[in-house]
C-alpha cells in the first residue's frame, strides 16, 4: 500500500500554524454577498450610481441645514448687538393659539371669528339729561358731550339764567344733540320771527328730527300748528346772553343805574379820588380758581383764587359807587368809579371795609374774599369796564402775574 505524501500549501500551512481558518473558507459578509450577487446579475454599476446619488443628496441636505443654523445665529447675534448699541428693545413675537389651531389644509385664506363686533357710532338725535357732579364746570360738561359751552347755557336757561356761576351739583341739565339753542314756543309766535331771532331758517327748525314736527301739517308759518309750551331745538341757533352783572356806566355822577342790582346802590357823589390809569392786582394771589374771561359763556370777568377772609385791594384809586348785597347772584359786592372812564367790580365778598361815596387809594383794602351769592367756593370775581367799550378783559390791564 503506497502512501502519497501531499505537499502542504504554504498559505494553508501558515494559517494552520496561526490557528486561523483559510481565507477561502472564511464566511463572506452580507454586504459582500449582496454586491457579488448584483455583479453576477449585471446590476453592479447601476447600484453604485444610485448609491452615489443618494449619498450626494444626503450631504447637500446636511450642508443646507448647517448653513441655515449658522445664518440664523448670525442674524440674531447681529440684531442683538444692534439693539444693544442703539438701546432698542428686541421685539417679542407672540403667536396666538387661535392662529396655531387653524386648519392649514383648507384652501384659501381662513376667516377668523371675531369675539367683539364694532358698531359704528351714530349721531345722537334726542335730548338727554345730565346730573351735575361736584366740581363740574360749564366747560367740562360741554367738552364731555362735544358741544360749545354756550350751548349748555342756552339749553338750560330756566336753571342757569345765562350765569355759569349758578351751576350746582345735583342739577338736571338738558344736553342738546347739536350746538344751538333750546326754545319754548310761545302763544302767538311765528316761525319766520323765531328763526330770524336765532339766525336760522324756518326749515332748520321744522326738519330737525328731535323736534318731531310734520312739514306737511305745520300750516302757515305766521301761525304754525305748534302747541305753546313745546320745546324746540334750534340747530345752529345763537342769541345774546342776558347779563345779570352790573350795567355799564355806574359812575359817581350817575350811580343810580345800579339800583336794579340791589340795596348796595349809592347816591351821586361830587369830587373824590381820581385813579392813575394803571392797575394793581386786587388780591395777593395772581392765579385763577374758577372761570377765566369767557364771553362765549357770559363770564366777562376772572375768578381769582383765595381763601375766605383774605384781603381784597382796590386796583386803582377812586370812589365807591356800590357797596352791599347784589340780588343777581354776585352776593356782597363793591364797585369803584376811578374817574378815568373805568370802573372795577369785586363780587362774592365775605366782608366789606368801605361804604358808599368813600374815596379809596390804589392798593387799599376794601373787603375780604368770600363765598356769597352764586358761588361754589371762596374766590373773587373781578370785572373791569369802561363807559365806552363796556366790559374788557382784565388780563389786558393787570400787570403780568
Amino acid at each position: 500500500m503506497n502512501t502519497q505524501l501531499e505537499t502542504p500549501d504554504p498559505e494553508q500551512g501558515d494559517a494552520a500554524k496561526d490557528g486561523k481558518t483559510p481565507r477561502s473558507e472564511r464566511p463572506q459578509s452580507l454586504l459582500a454577498r449582496w454586491m457579488e450577487l448584483l455583479l453576477q446579475l449585471g446590476l453592479g454599476e447601476s447600484t453604485l450610481r444610485v448609491a452615489t446619488n443618494v449619498l450626494l443628496v444626503v450631504a447637500l441636505v446636511g450642508i443646507v441645514f448647517l448653513m441655515r443654523g449658522f445664518y440664523n445665529d448670525s442674524a440674531e447675534a447681529k440684531a442683538e448687538s444692534t439693539a444693544a448699541e442703539f438701546n432698542v428693545p428686541t421685539p417679542e413675537v407672540k403667536i396666538h393659539e387661535e392662529a396655531l389651531s387653524l386648519n392649514t389644509s383648507s384652501r384659501g385664506i381662513p376667516r377668523m371669528a371675531m369675539l367683539h363686533t364694532t358698531i359704528p357710532s351714530r349721531p345722537r338725535m334726542e335730548i338727554i339729561t345730565y346730573e351735575v357732579q361736584e366740581g363740574d364746570t360749564i366747560f367740562g360738561i360741554s367738552e364731555k358731550f362735544g358741544l360749545k359751552p354756550q350751548t349748555i347755557l342756552w339749553g338750560n336757561y330756566n336753571i342757569l339764567l345765562d350765569d355759569p356761576h349758578r351751576l350746582k351739583a345735583g342739577q338736571k341739565l338738558n344736553i342738546l344733540p347739536v350746538d344751538g339753542t333750546y326754545y319754548e314756543w310761545q302763544d302767538g309766535d311765528g316761525l319766520n320771527g323765531v328763526a330770524k331771532f336765532f339766525g336760522v331758517t324756518p326749515e332748520d327748525i321744522i326738519n330737525y328730527p328731535a323736534n318731531h314736527l310734520d312739514a306737511d301739517s305745520i300750516g302757515d308759518y305766521t301761525h304754525p300748528n305748534i302747541e305753546p309750551g313745546t320745546y324746540l331745538v334750534v340747530p345752529g341757533g345763537e342769541r345774546l346772553f342776558i347779563s345779570w352783572s352790573a350795567p355799564i356806566g355806574v359812575t359817581r355822577e350817575n350811580p343810580a343805574v345800579a339800583n336794579v342790582l340791589g340795596d348796595g346802590a349809592c347816591p351821586p357823589v361830587e369830587g373824590g379820588a381820581i385813579g392813575f390809569g394803571t392797575y394793581v392786582w386786587p388780591a395777593a394771589n395772581h392765579y385763577l380758581s374758577g372761570y377765566d374771561w369767557s364771553p362765549e359763556t357770559n363770564h366777562r370777568g376772572i375768578d381769582i383764587a383765595g381763601h375766605t377772609g383774605a384781603a381784597i385791594f382796590a386796583v386803582d384809586a377812586g370812589v365807591v359807587v356800590y357797596a352791599g348785597w347784589n340780588d343777581r347772584g354776585y352776593g356782597n359786592m363793591v364797585m369803584i368809579d376811578h374817574g378815568t372812564g373805568f370802573q372795577s367790580l369785586y363780587a362774592h365778598m365775605s366782608a366789606l371795609n368801605v361804604v358808599c361815596g368813600q374815596s379809596v387809594g390804589q392798593g387799599e383794602v376794601i373787603g375780604a374774599f368770600g363765598n356769597t351769592g352764586n358761588s361754589s367756593g371762596a374766590h373773587l370775581h373781578f370785572e373791569l369796564m369802561t363807559s365806552i367799550y363796556g366790559k374788557v378783559n382784565p388780563w389786558d390791564f393787570l400787570p403780568p402775574p
